[in-house]
């Protein structure tokens, strides 16, 4: 890994498949009877995001923990509500539609069949995973996600962008710091902030009351990043409204912890692993017995034909 000095794509797998279980038709089926939309859907996805981006490395980053208890210890009601089963023992069982989960191990499978690189991390989230191999790149970075929260990632000066699929994989938007500025007001140091500012009921994240985006970000703007925001507080001179200065202070503790939990970890113990795109299959018997299994026809032998190109 240390040595790609290639385009890396970073793969946030669990977006994807989710998209492309919601853009395929269940009807799409293997010859069992069971529905296998999110496998061939996102087959579909690489082979056009590998046609269009050229990446010379490629990881199909995981979710081994989508809710690390790191994280909800330190604000208890990230992602709660899309707890399905609680467990004493090990992550809890996340929300997933039912025809959803059983594509899983089918999707695992296939990559490790054709020699795609499949990171998880126990106790991590695939976005720490995508963290961790953006800072050791040593060269461009492409990160493929349906999720907003990588912003802060994008990094002009390193070549790191995020490819946000607005329609398929066919209509990316190219987020680099011109566009989030453009839209938000920050460069990608400063989405995290703003992200924490302005909370995000999808993960849970209460944010601060009163502060939307567009405050977040003249604040921002204003102050520099959060450090300077808290600082003003103190400042009786510092530029903020009464109803502002009281509500940031009686956020002081959910400030105090957000961050650990709203920036993706850059240091997770990433294993070794190949990640030169491939381009023959690693185990072609396998991959043509999951083919005929689970119907996957043309969706598998595109990918293939374009990895080999």
């Amino acid at each position: 890994m240390r040595g790609v000095t290639g385009r890396l794509m970073l793969l946030d797998t669990a977006s994807l498949y989710f998209r492309a279980y919601f853009g395929v038709p269940e009807s799409v089926k293997a010859p069992d009877g069971t529905p296998v939309n999110a496998v061939r859907g996102l087959l579909e996805f690489i082979d056009r995001l590998v046609k269009d981006h050229h990446p010379d490395a490629l990881v199909a980053c995981m979710d081994a923990d989508w809710r690390p208890q790191w994280r909800v210890d330190l604000i208890p009601s990230y992602k709660a509500h899309r707890v399905a089963e609680e467990h004493e023992v090990g992550p809890d069982d996340e929300e997933v539609p039912d025809t959803l989960s059983p594509q899983v191990p089918i999707i695992e499978a296939v990559l490790d069949a054709l020699g795609i690189a499949r990171v998880g991390v126990a106790g991590y989230e695939a976005d720490d995973v995508i963290g961790t191999f953006t800072a050791l790149a040593k060269g461009p970075v492409d990160i493929v996600t349906g999720d907003r929260d990588l912003y802060q990632l994008v990094d002009d000066e390193r070549e790191v962008r995020v490819l946000y699929p607005l329609k398929g994989v066919g209509t990316l938007q190219v987020t680099d710091e011109t566009w989030l500025r453009e839209k938000y007001g920050v460069d990608g140091r400063g989405y995290a902030d703003l992200a924490l500012l302005r909370g995000d009921p999808s993960d849970g994240l209460p944010g601060v009351p009163g502060i939307g985006e567009k405050t977040a970000a003249k604040l921002l703007a204003e102050f520099g990043d959060l450090a300077g925001i808290m600082a003003a507080v103190e400042d009786p001179k510092a530029k903020l409204t009464p109803s502002q200065r009281k509500r940031l202070d009686e956020s002081r503790p959910y400030v105090a912890v957000a961050p650990k939990v709203v920036r993706v970890a850059g240091d997770v113990p990433l294993p070794q692993v190949e990640t030169a795109l491939p381009r023959a299959p690693r185990d072609p018997e396998m991959l043509e017995a999951l083919g005929t299994r689970w119907g996957l026809g043309g969706s598998l032998h595109r990918l293939v034909a374009t990895l080999g190109a």
